[in-house]
């Protein structure tokens, strides 16, 4: 028999993150009839909500499935067979999406990095102006790298398309940013925005989002990837009436619906601004502790987690286990090549100081109790921070 663990556990992985407990009463409703005028009711309040946190005037389309699905059907919604598109290999999740393309049968024109920045958007700019043809079709940008935290600067990357004078999509992975770091899909020229539910929005799994230019809509006209579940025009048609082609997640909807609520009750704005109090703490206490920070661009920073390196680079996932294990914290693993030699805080989502510290505190014991080398008062740097910031 297991030993029973006292207090509540601290779930600070980048994502699914800590579920509130408005968000999970609301999810308790009854499931109502998914084709009745109360449900019809709700999607509308719903999708209507999501244009705001998208920062759009145009559709949002939500899918039952994970932020993978929404890679998919970003895909298969604007492109055809044969189709070329512009990767960036900035960490794990950029590798994975441009993965998913090659397995639709695209064409991958792959920029690999050292995983320790964002996109070069000067890099963006030349591959276009060499893209005398236009055979990319889209160019694929992760906002922000889950497994590095390392954000690209979108607006640039729009401007340096713009200036190459070259007609591709925009397509930008926004699941880990959205709600956490500031976005703007309309005014950025994003093409398609890519999230889900459980990261800023708060949610657990199982609800990802495709927010639409019209220019993608225009190229959804002609794209002749082979798509049924994942077809924007059936959604699009009945989400008018509040409705969906297939039974949607009611019940994470009802959600949904709470954590919109939520946000707009904080402001998007000063939600944005507490996920970046809250990650400049973090990282000052990395900082005092003597530790490495995989991001080494400090304007490229994220403001939803931090990945730290272990000294030696190795041991991360021996580290991350003894936290768990003595203070029930769940710390965020190294993925692909960064494994065993990284953990990652999540800071965002449903969180604030008080949670922060006590994070903080968890991983400064670790740190004592592993006879890990490091430096003492990281945690005392990162609460002088935050008091001096809110007094």
């Amino acid at each position: 028999m297991a030993n029973y663990n006292p207090g509540r556990h601290f779930l600070q992985i980048p994502g699914p993150t800590n579920v509130p407990g408005r968000i999970l009463q609301a999810m308790s409703m009854p499931t109502i009839d998914h084709r009745g005028p109360e449900f019809a009711t709700i999607a509308r309040e719903v999708l209507t909500g999501l244009k705001s946190v998208f920062r759009t005037q145009n559709p949002v389309v939500v899918f039952p499935s994970s932020g993978s699905g929404a890679w998919e059907a970003a895909f298969v919604n604007t492109l055809s067979s044969g189709d070329k598109v512009l990767a960036f290999g900035v960490g794990h999740f950029a590798t994975l999406w441009k993965d998913v393309a090659t397995n639709l049968g695209l064409g991958v024109e792959f920029v690999d990095t050292d995983w320790r920045r964002g996109i070069d958007p000067s890099i963006v700019e030349a591959k276009l102006i060499d893209d005398k043809d236009h055979a990319i079709r889209a160019v694929l940008a992760i906002h922000n790298e889950t497994s590095t935290g390392t954000v690209s600067d979108i607006a640039k990357i729009r401007r340096a398309i713009d200036r190459a004078g070259h007609p591709t999509l925009l397509f930008v992975d926004a699941i880990s940013s959205l709600g956490c770091i500031d976005l703007h899909h309309d005014d950025w020229g994003i093409d398609v925005t890519i999230s889900c539910s459980q990261k800023g929005l708060m949610l657990p799994p199982g609800l990802g989002f495709n927010a639409i230019s019209e220019k993608a809509l225009k190229a959804s006209k002609n794209a002749d990837l082979p798509k049924s579940y994942w077809d924007w025009s059936p959604m699009l048609s009945l989400n008018e009436g509040g409705y969906f082609p297939y039974t949607p997640a009611t019940n994470l909807l009802f959600g949904l619906r709470e954590a919109l609520l939520m946000l707009q009750e904080e402001g998007l704005d000063n939600a944005l601004a507490r996920h970046s109090r809250l990650a400049e703490a973090t990282r000052r206490a990395v900082r005092a502790w003597g530790l490495e920070i995989v991001c080494i661009e400090p304007r490229e920073y994220s403001n939803a987690l931090t990945a730290i390196y272990m000294p030696e680079h190795r041991g991360a996932d021996d580290f991350r286990r003894l936290v768990l294990e003595r203070y029930s914290v769940s710390l965020g693993s190294g993925l692909g090549k960064l494994t065993d030699a990284i953990f990652r805080i999540g800071h965002l989502g449903d969180f604030n100081e008080a949670m922060l510290a006590g994070t903080l505190s968890a991983i400064e014991m670790g740190l004592r109790v592993s006879n890990t080398p490091f430096s003492a008062d990281g945690v005392r740097a990162a609460l002088d921070y935050l008091v001096a910031e809110t007094t």
